[in-house]
């Protein structure tokens, strides 16, 4: 048997031994290697054909640095310590250490050695924070230890980044403040980083809406923030308060929200020059919008009673009304929109009144001074 059939033979047994299953890449160069009884299947070829067989497989955790290998959920849980400083300079990650430690839930114990072994965040080319905020919308933080807290807390100083939209709205949310959390945010304020014309983002609309009525929230705004600030764009992935305290079904946000901004009850502006204007009352009827479905009829009826108009037309569809998607959506709350007034029509009806009864007096005076 020459060289070539001779290597045919050892794929085609390679091929039936991976088709019995079962068989892992080892066993399965072990079976191929078995089979070889002459002296020209040398150890070479077995790696060359194991090298094969498992290219484009993640590297086993035993030949990873101890960065990449603490950083890899597939290697195990963290062993503390086990970071060396040397492996911080040189990872096969392709990012920084610090944001795919922060961005995920399970790497979160990496932190403080991390940081404790030099790591920047001010150098990673995306805050970690930012990282955080972005990938997980308020996780509990019951289970993690205080030197992750410390460590967060940390981060919230050490990058200045870390001052953005979706790090204020993380920090603000409630697990985040049952953590303590929620200091930073003070901290920021008292240090001048929150000062208004300083941000690209309104602090007010950044705020979780259920930490809209905290004291943090009181001084933003008599230090100069306004609720208006929040309707312009900003950089950041997390929903505007107001869009968040709508889909939220938060009732006291939104009272605070409308308190402040009435016009929002009818119309949202749009964030990005790319999008359009966007009609509460339309939002709340798409099915997948609202985080507690079971509260979309009250929802209605609360915008309903601060000046909804179901009579107003989509701006993304100005053939089509707020009512007219109703029954278009066969929502169950069609006719309720339906037979809901509108506001703009019930405010000409009593706008209309006092003219026509100041027309009567006139006429009246003119009369009463003739006779």
């Amino acid at each position: 048997m020459n060289r070539l059939h001779r290597w045919a033979a050892i794929a085609t047994e390679g091929l039936t031994l991976l088709a019995l299953g079962g068989c892992t890449t080892t066993s399965l160069v072990l079976g191929v290697a078995g089979i070889a009884t002459d002296t020209s299947m040398t150890w070479e070829v077995v790696k060359h054909l194991h090298a094969k067989l498992t290219e484009g497989d993640p590297r086993p955790c035993a030949q990873l640095g101890s960065v990449d290998r603490a950083l890899n959920p597939r290697c195990g849980e963290f062993v503390p310590g086990s970071l060396r400083t040397a492996d911080m300079r040189s990872t096969a990650l392709g990012e920084c250490p610090l944001t795919v430690a922060a961005r995920d839930v399970r790497l979160w114990p990496v932190l403080p050695e991390l940081l404790a072994k030099g790591a920047d965040a001010a150098a990673c080319a995306q805050a970690p924070l930012v990282a955080l905020a972005q990938a997980n919308d308020c996780p509990d933080l019951s289970t993690a230890s205080a030197d992750v807290k410390r460590a967060m807390a940390r981060l919230t100083q050490a990058d200045s980044r870390a001052v953005h939209h979706d790090v204020v709205r993380w920090l603000s949310c409630p697990h985040s403040r049952a953590a303590g959390l929620d200091a930073m945010l003070d901290a920021w304020l008292a240090g001048g980083a929150l000062a208004p014309g300083t941000l690209g983002f309104s602090p007010l609309g950044a705020l979780h809406p259920s930490h809209l009525g905290s004291p943090l929230a009181l001084a933003l705004e008599a230090g100069g923030h306004r609720a208006g600030d929040a309707l312009g764009g900003y950089v950041g992935e997390r929903s505007t308060g107001f869009e968040e305290a709508l889909r939220t079904s938060d009732w006291a946000a939104l009272d605070w929200w409308l308190a402040r901004q009435p016009q929002l009850v009818n119309r949202v502006p749009p964030r990005r020059g790319d999008q359009v204007a966007w009609l509460p009352l339309a939002r709340v009827l798409v099915p997948s919008f609202l985080a507690y479905p079971d509260s979309r009829a009250d929802m209605v009826g609360f915008l309903l009673a601060r000046g909804g108009d179901p009579a107003q037309r989509l701006p993304a569809d100005p053939g089509q009304t707020v009512a007219g998607l109703a029954i278009k959506l066969k929502s169950p709350l069609a006719g309720v929109l339906a037979a809901a007034p509108s506001p703009a029509a019930s405010l000409a009806a009593v706008g209309t009144a006092p003219q026509r009864t100041l027309v009567v007096s006139a006429r009246r005076a003119e009369r009463f001074g003739a006779e």
